[in-house]
């Protein structure tokens, strides 16, 4: 299944898309947040399409589309996962996985526009594969670690690099600012997606590739993340892995590049969908 929330940011139904539109779903009286996924609400989900197939409500097109996953307890990012990411930033290859964390507040949908921080110079473009947890995992081990995850979606994660490099501490405060985690627009089953290992990644910036790269590249794959986080947290149903960005981030170009107002992002993975960005000045909300 391809799931989606749609509707006004903070008040999103739910729905899936099935054969190119988009339908309705929340009929089946639940979001899909941790005690949905806890719960066996994929399974409960799957039973309610194919009972009112064909009587479901198509989704307007113009409906802005949500974050697939309700407000998740976190979103624990990898940092330096790609080979050439971390050579074009002059980074080390990392002996074990980086780890830092985004805000569960800069979630937003995948078409919402993308905020620059008040006072930043250096806000930044990362085409990511997200995972999404769909049971409570702590210890778990790698060859049982696919057997946590609900699904796939699509993920921008974008970064401030002077807060980031520059402040002392953490990458965290470079990564968590409002509108910086654009997720979706699907969650992806794992039924969906042939090769999790052999996914194209993509990211271009007012038009133009900047980014082009495959998930085979990723140095800690899935099943090593899901192990390797799950022995420092739990991982609760719904949480969000992103897992590393290939070569192609302003950071890395010479010179460095960083988003402006009026710029246009937009990012692809195969089979989880596309989303479009536009980047606007900072506003206090």
């Amino acid at each position: 299944m391809k799931l989606i929330r749609f509707g006004e940011k903070g008040k999103e139904k739910t729905g899936v898309a099935l054969d190119g539109k988009h339908y309705d779903t929340s009929g089946l009286g639940e979001d899909y947040n941790e005690a949905f996924f806890g719960t066996g609400g994929l399974d409960r989900l799957k039973t309610f399409v194919e009972k009112n197939k064909g009587s479901l409500p198509e989704i307007d097109k113009a409906a802005r589309i949500g974050c697939p996953v309700a407000r998740p307890s976190k979103i624990v990012c990898i940092g330096l996962n790609f080979a050439d990411h971390a050579a074009e930033t002059g980074a080390a290859h990392p002996a074990e996985p980086v780890i830092f964390m985004k805000a569960s507040t800069a979630i937003t949908g995948p078409n919402d526009e993308v905020m620059i921080p008040k006072g930043s110079e250096k806000s930044d473009w990362e085409v990511e594969l997200a995972v999404v947890i769909g049971k409570e995992a702590s210890y778990v081990e790698e060859s049982e670690a696919l057997n946590y995850v609900a699904g796939y979606c699509l993920h921008n994660d974008v970064s401030e690099r002077a807060f980031q490099l520059e402040r002392g501490g953490t990458w965290d405060k470079g990564k968590g600012c409002d509108t910086f985690a654009p997720v979706g627009p699907y969650l992806v089953t794992p039924d969906e997606i042939e090769d999790v290992n052999n996914l194209r990644m993509w990211l271009k910036l007012n038009g133009k590739t900047m980014q082009d790269g495959n998930s085979s590249n990723l140095i800690f794959k899935i099943p090593h993340l899901i192990h390797y986080l799950s022995q420092f947290m739990t991982l609760l149903p719904g949480d969000i892995i992103s897992t590393g960005t290939p070569a192609g981030v302003g950071l890395g170009m010479k010179p460095p590049v960083f988003l402006k107002p009026g710029d246009v992002m937009e990012l692809g993975i195969d089979g989880l969908g596309v989303s479009r960005q536009e980047v606007v000045a900072f506003s206090k909300r």
